[in-house]
């Protein structure tokens, strides 16, 4: 059975030869002092804690589960004790404020090496890994008070943070929020409502939890305007808080991380920001949130890759089709059919890394540049996060869906361990907001709303690319694929904005189909990137050579075969609503 190894490789291309990080880092007040052997230590180093500690837990805790008795979660064998692994070796520290205790590093350096975590132990991560969304949002919106009392423990590792939105009676629609929060008199507020979802809400790794959670004060306006966002300790002062786990989820994933249902009781809270400003403050963390799940969804892509490519080489079944009529069996990889899936699931994980990381840079620029160019990262993510997050986790959801198809019978046996990545990823395309919610954020409130110019900027600089991939001879197919793709995504922005205007229902019905268009293309954007760089390797005699003709043939594969799935998105947005809305609700169950 294939067990997973950190790509080290791919990684080091992206982070030293792709996007050169440490450069990049120069020019941050986070990363001016790691150099090249500072950066590949902290990657060595997370990748060796990944492949020892986690990836042996992942299945035992798939099978083991979470247990919840009276009120208490115990987590699966083994997982408490590799965080203790994790706090002790001071990782949750990095990339968090000294003055805090910290260790100064970019986030992107961080992100990079999550992926090695979440590919190995996903549900391990939902307990370990949310910290960081947690304390932004703090140092964002908190009085020094509560920065005080809560970030240093928080940032040791030694307490654990989460995040409290979804009700009962509400999904993703927040302005329907009935928790509510009452002042105590004494600068406190006591919080009382039922929250579901929350991952980690209760858990036995760390002696003390802060939640932060949306209510409403008692003259609150209604809808979003009215909520108010409050930190609320499990314990405070060593005395237990009104905070209760009524119960955890059973899953169809993700079966070793409890996702509790929590009672808050009269809990005492603290409020966190100006009141009524709450959804503003938690959205820090929920945009953090939405590009670690397109992290996750890449890393299952990876893992999944890893296992089909290792059963692929060591299958055999059929004759090659260019083996003469009397050879035997051949090896599973030299099919076509098998190729096309293996290079499918290959492109999703390395271009979606690459991706990831473009972002993650984005990031750093907006933690810790000047007040201008801190701006123009916060657009650019503004666009691009809705993208990663939407399209990797759909993608993803196809790559660990092919590995079974690989795999055949054994894929869908737990021993090779694809079934359970098909139940584990699955989550990625739901939380943080559905493809659905992230396409609307993406075109109805961005692209056709104030994001239009930064929309133009970031398809000029794809143009702008493929200018320099059409230089080189040998990538000419790349640049044209790549300028046939902006030219659409263009083309189709006009004409969702043209049918905006005349069809209230156009926006929605084209959203998803928007969003995955723009995947494809940002996503054939680092590749063909990538692809060029390989070209440059090769020309200057590198010695790794096949290493680099991958790249450029992975690139290629995508742009032939993948990128022209956004016609069909296209023709289906230019297709309009009609379809869609024309059924009346009584007809729906008709024939049932």
């Amino acid at each position: 059975m294939q067990t997973y190894k950190a790509p080290l490789r791919d990684v080091h291309f992206c982070v030293h030869e792709l996007f050169d990080f440490v450069s990049h880092y120069r020019s941050l007040p986070s990363g001016s002092e790691l150099g090249m052997e500072e950066v590949d230590a902290v990657v060595q180093a997370i990748a060796t804690f990944a492949e020892d500690v986690l990836a042996p837990l992942n299945r035992s805790g798939d099978e083991e589960g979470a247990h919840f008795e009276a009120g208490k979660v115990r987590s699966p064998q083994g997982f408490a004790a590799a965080y203790r692994q994790y706090v002790e070796a001071g990782w949750p520290r990095l990339g968090n404020p000294t003055e805090y205790g910290g260790e100064t590093a970019p986030y992107s350096l961080k992100l990079c090496v999550s992926e090695f975590m979440q590919a190995a132990n996903h549900s391990w991560c939902m307990y370990a890994l949310l910290n960081d969304g947690a304390i932004k949002t703090l140092l964002g919106f908190a009085e020094e008070a509560l920065l005080q009392r809560f970030v240093p423990k928080l940032v040791s590792g030694e307490w654990m943070g989460t995040m409290c939105l979804t009700e009962p009676h509400c999904g993703s629609d927040l302005s329907q929020v009935r928790t509510r929060a009452e002042p105590r008199g004494d600068g406190s507020y006591s919080v009382t409502g039922t929250k579901i979802f929350i991952s980690s809400g209760e858990q036995d790794f760390s002696e003390n939890i802060v939640h932060l959670v949306l209510a409403r004060l008692p003259d609150a306006a209604p809808g979003t305007r009215g909520i108010s966002l409050f930190a609320v300790q499990k314990r405070v002062a060593d005395t237990a808080n009104s905070v209760r786990c009524l119960s955890i989820e059973s899953k169809m994933g993700l079966k070793a991380s409890a996702t509790c249902v929590m009672a808050f009781e009269g809990a005492q809270g603290w409020l966190v920001g100006p009141p009524g400003r709450g959804l503003n403050a938690m959205f820090v963390f929920i945009n953090k949130s939405r590009l670690g799940t397109a992290q996750q969804a890449q890393a299952h892509a990876e893992g999944a890759f890893q296992t089909s490519l290792a059963y692929a080489q060591q299958r055999f079944a059929g004759r090659s089709p260019t083996a003469t009529e009397d050879a035997g069996p051949a090896a599973l990889i030299v099919h076509p059919d098998i190729r096309r899936m293996l290079l499918i699931q290959k492109a999703i994980a390395e271009g979606g890394r690459a991706f990831v990381l473009y972002c993650a840079k984005w990031v750093d620029l907006a933690d810790s540049a000047d007040t201008h160019a801190r701006g123009r990262a916060e657009q650019r993510l503004a666009l691009l996060t809705p993208i990663a997050k939407g399209a990797l986790s759909e993608w993803a959801t196809e790559a660990t869906d092919l590995g079974i198809q690989i795999l055949g019978g054994h894929g869908y046996m737990k021993e090779w361990g694809l079934e359970q990545r098909v139940r584990d990823v699955r989550i990625t395309r739901v939380y943080e907001g559905t493809t659905g919610i992230q396409g609307m954020d993406l075109l109805g409130r961005k692209l056709l709303g104030p994001l239009r110019e930064e929309f133009v900027a970031f398809t000029d600089e794809i143009l702008a690319l493929a200018v320099r991939v059409e230089r080189q001879r040998s990538l000419a197919g790349l640049a044209a694929g790549l300028v046939g793709g902006v030219n659409l995504w263009r083309e189709i922005t006009d004409v969702v904005g043209e049918q905006s205007r005349l069809d209230v229902a156009s926006v929605g019905a084209a959203a998803v189909d928007y969003l995955m268009l723009a995947g494809y293309v940002c996503v054939g954007y680092v590749l063909a990137m990538s692809a060029l760089v390989a070209q440059e390797r090769l020309e200057a005699g590198d010695a790794e050579s096949a290493f680099y003709r991958a790249k450029i043939q992975t690139a290629q594969f995508f742009l032939d075969k993948l990128l022209p799935r956004v016609h069909v998105h296209g023709q289906s947005i230019r297709n309009g609503s009609g379809s869609l809305m024309g059924m009346d609700e009584a007809s729906f169950g008709l024939g049932v």
